[in-house]
């Protein structure tokens, strides 16, 4: 099986959910023993190469005029690329990026189509893609005919550190065709909003609905100091202007994957679950027994968020200290 991934670079960074994709494909050519071919395409982006030791080889198309991001471009320059190659499996990111390429391609190649995918699985020899639909609340299984397809990867589906491997193996430079553009790239402009971010982070304090108001925030803010993490919030909290948008879990906001994830006053509505799913260690407080949330995490205490924060905030002080 050859299994093509379209690497999302932007602005001279990597992103996780290339790594994971890197990571599934190297899973599937072990079980088909074939091949994975990552695909870099931007400007400066040959200085990338010795990231992605975890394929067997690496297509660069590298050129001045591919600074910033084109869709109608990359689109173009991709279905050439492809058409003449001819993979089974291409993988691109389920992001703004991925989204507006993924559906062109496999329109123009006549591919099986499926976003929103959670994990590829081969059974009995049919490649078997697990898609989320419903928000998250419905897992689907579609089977690929012939094993042929175009997938959008949901990011935080899978460890990034599978694949990720240093040392660049067959490397390929393709030149840039000469193509009509007609969507130009004029500038990025960067948010105003200066946030942390809170993707990066080992430790979150996430709060919901249940902390009440606005002015319990600082409750939130007081533990993850403690612990050297950050505040993040769901969607109503969000909403409500408790919070900076930058700080929203979930589905519409941001993928999570922290080693603790402290959920306080959160029910757990399946667009958030989605956010923060795979973190490792995950504790929730919260008044109803039966509140979603519970379903997903490790450990779960039923009571009133702001009598046990004070108190969780003054037991980290003592074993601090």
């Amino acid at each position: 099986m050859k299994i093509y991934v379209f690497s999302e670079v932007f602005r001279g960074e990597i992103g996780d959910i290339t790594f994971e994709m890197l990571g599934i494909a190297k899973e599937l050519k072990e079980k088909t023993n074939g091949e994975v071919v990552s695909i870099l395409i931007g400007k400066g982006v040959k200085n990338l190469k010795d990231k992605f030791g975890s394929a067997d080889k690496i297509l660069i198309l590298d050129d001045e005029r591919l600074e910033g991001l084109s869709p109608f471009l990359y689109q173009n320059i991709l279905l050439n690329i492809l058409k003449e190659r001819n993979p089974d499996l291409i993988l691109f990111p389920h992001t703004a990026i991925g989204m507006d390429i993924g559906g062109f391609v496999a329109l123009k190649l006549g591919y099986p189509f499926v976003a929103f995918c959670k994990s590829l699985n081969l059974k009995n020899g049919n490649l078997v893609v697990t898609s989320l639909i419903c928000g998250g609340k419905i897992l689907v299984d579609v089977n690929l005919k012939e094993n042929k397809g175009v997938c959008l990867i949901a990011p935080g589906s899978y460890s990034a550190e599978k694949g990720k491997e240093e040392g660049a193996k067959n490397v390929e430079e393709i030149p840039l065709q000469e193509i009509q553009e007609k969507i130009k790239f004029e500038e990025y402009i960067e948010p105003k909003i200066e946030d942390i971010d809170i993707s990066k982070k080992d430790i979150l304090i996430s709060v919901g609905r249940g902390i009440q108001s606005k002015d319990n925030i600082p409750l939130a803010e007081e533990i993850a100091n403690l612990l050297n993490g950050a505040v993040s919030g769901s969607r109503p909290v969000i909403d409500q202007g408790w919070l900076p948008i930058t700080r929203q879990v979930g589905r519409s906001g941001k993928i999570v994957k922290p080693k603790l994830y402290l959920a306080f006053g959160i029910s757990g509505a399946p667009e958030h679950i989605e956010g923060m799913r795979d973190s490792e260690l995950i504790v929730a407080i919260n008044m109803d027994p039966n509140a979603p949330i519970f379903n997903i995490a490790h450990y779960g205490v039923v009571g009133d968020v702001l009598e046990i924060m004070p108190l969780l905030a003054e037991e980290i002080k003592k074993r601090k200290k």
